[in-house]
């Protein structure tokens, strides 16, 4: 009673398919290996990112309204 057998499964599957339809479940299927397939590619990017000064410096040439200031340290 506690374990599920295979027709359990069968009847299970029969069910998720009549009610979702098999295309609905292929695009799922793909979405899902889409997403992991962006996920590895965000991992496996994302040590290569430029540092954060440069990022800074593209940001000021797209606004015209930003004030250029450098700080100075006290020695």
């Amino acid at each position: 009673m506690g374990s599920m057998s295979i027709w359990h499964w069968l009847i299970v599957l029969v069910v998720v398919i009549a009610v979702f339809g098999t295309k609905k479940l292929r695009n799922v299927g793909g979405d899902l290996g889409a997403a992991v397939k962006g996920f590895k590619d965000g991992m496996r990017d994302g040590g290569t990112d430029a540092p954060p000064q440069q990022v800074a410096n593209a940001n000021k040439a797209a606004d015209p309204n930003t004030v250029d200031v450098d700080a100075k340290t006290r020695n």
